[in-house]
């Protein structure tokens, strides 16, 4: 991929040419409930914890906030956890490259700084990977019109002081979390006019039973659907079209038998979510159905490394904080799992097998997409200059799909989703950097890895 300069004079004058070199016994990436989790058990237990987050408060996007008050008791009792410990905590550094081994051993993180520029490299003995998940988007005729927005980008836009008050919102696409969502939108003073799940009125009700035994989760869905009582929760109904010129002004739906039209101002669709394994995959993890591999420690095909949260697998909060429980006390060192611990973590790897199998995604979604309708919106790629050729590689270099600054992050999941694609190799840089960063950090490692990052011109 290319990288984003600074300035003209960017590459004679580059900003931050002496990296700041630290050294840990533990890296966490990704303060969301499994990296606060992980830092917070691994510092507890004696270790050199440094924790990395491109946002500027912990919590990732499940637990994002404004202020203390705002925060759920778990939440805060996390958080507050972690602050008790000497782990530190650095915001706002996007990891960019991330080099296991080497001549020094250990794990070997390269992070950007987004304010005032700097590099941070970072020598550690263990490495937990806690990215967490992103929101899968299928293409649909009008997906890219302004006011069509994902679930969860929604979620965290409330959470973040946004107001939908007045708003026509309708909310169409699969899985649990549109009910918070839901509740949320309409708490706010939003017009909810639909919420259209795609899975069956079968699979959906099945589910809701098999959860007689864990009550709280069941319990918690239900306090969220009375938030929106008023409003249709239509099963086995997905999105087709968006409809509008300047902005969204309607949604289609069906349910394969009868198409609709329902009037909006807010669109918000999302169709599950998407692992972020691409630095697990990077250094060299072993990934099975999207998803990194591990052990009953958490630890992955690399020698101490480590993943937890949704890049192991998409399965809610609780689950989270297990995994990374467990695996900040195994980069911590242990060599003994808590029992307690282990049997929560099966209990709960239950319920989200059963959740995957629920919400899986239709075949119908398959044929939704014209030859117009754009695919990847970096590079304003259509559906139908992609859909003759093979595979993800043809795709990137006959039509440009996945080349843009998302890297692909975007129209990747789709792609595999619409062709049964395998999603394509990973290079660093892991997101766009700028090109002062990457000669400083090449100056500081040298040609001890092959890498767009000690290798500038590389490019993608």
């Amino acid at each position: 991929m290319t990288a984003v300069p600074d300035t003209a004079t960017d590459i004679t004058t580059p900003r931050g040419a002496i990296p700041a070199t630290l050294t840990a016994d533990v890296v966490v990436i990704g303060a969301g409930p499994a990296g606060i989790a992980a830092a917070a058990r691994a510092a507890e237990a004696g270790r050199r914890v440094v924790l990395l987050d491109e946002q500027p408060n912990v919590g990732g996007q499940i637990w994002r906030h404004r202020t203390r008050a705002s925060l759920g008791t778990d939440a805060r009792r996390w958080i507050d956890r972690l602050a008790r410990t000497k782990a530190e905590v650095r915001h706002g550094v996007a990891v960019i490259d991330a080099i296991a081994g080497g001549d020094s051993g250990g794990i070997t993180i390269v992070g950007e700084r987004h304010r005032g520029g700097g590099v941070d490299v970072i020598r550690a003995g263990a490495l937990v990977i806690a990215t967490g998940a992103r929101e899968r988007f299928l293409p649909f005729p009008g997906w890219t019109l302004p006011g069509v927005v994902g679930i969860g980008g929604a979620q965290a836009l409330i959470k973040q002081g946004a107001t939908f008050r007045g708003k026509r919102v309708v909310i169409a696409g699969t899985g649990p979390l549109m009910l918070p969502v839901a509740d949320s939108l309409a708490a706010t003073g939003a017009r909810l006019q639909l919420v259209a799940e795609q899975a069956t009125f079968s699979a959906v009700r099945d589910f809701a039973i098999s959860l007689l035994g864990h009550p709280d989760t069941l319990f918690q869905a239900a306090v969220y659907r009375l938030g929106f009582i008023r409003t249709p929760y239509a099963t086995g109904t997905w999105v087709t079209a968006a409809t509008g010129t300047d902005r969204v002004t309607g949604v289609t739906v069906t349910d394969g038998r009868v198409t609709r039209s329902v009037p909006c101002d807010v669109l918000c669709t999302g169709f599950g979510l998407v692992p972020n394994v691409e630095m697990a995959r990077l250094i060299g993890c072993s990934t099975r159905d999207g998803v990194v591999t591990v052990d009953d420690r958490q630890a992955t095909s690399v020698p101490g490394l480590f993943a937890a949260g949704e890049v192991t697998g998409v399965g809610g909060v609780a689950l989270a904080v297990v995994e990374g429980e467990i695996a900040g006390v195994a980069a911590a060192g242990a060599t003994r799992l808590d029992a307690s611990l282990a049997r929560r973590r099966t209990a709960l790897h239950d319920v989200a097998a059963r959740m995957q199998r629920t919400f899986a995604l239709r075949p119908e979604m398959r044929a939704v997409a014209r030859d117009d309708t754009i695919l990847c919106r970096c590079e304003d790629v259509r559906h139908g200059q992609v859909a003759s050729l093979v595979d993800a590689r043809q795709a990137k270099l006959y039509a440009r799909a996945g080349m843009g600054a998302c890297q692909g992050r975007v129209c990747g999941p789709a792609l595999e989703f619409l062709f049964g694609w395998d999603a394509g190799s990973v290079r660093s840089p892991l997101e766009p950097a700028r090109l002062s960063t990457l000669l400083s950090v090449a100056t500081a490692l040298g040609a001890s890895k092959p890498s767009a990052t000690a290798n500038p011109t590389s490019g993608s």
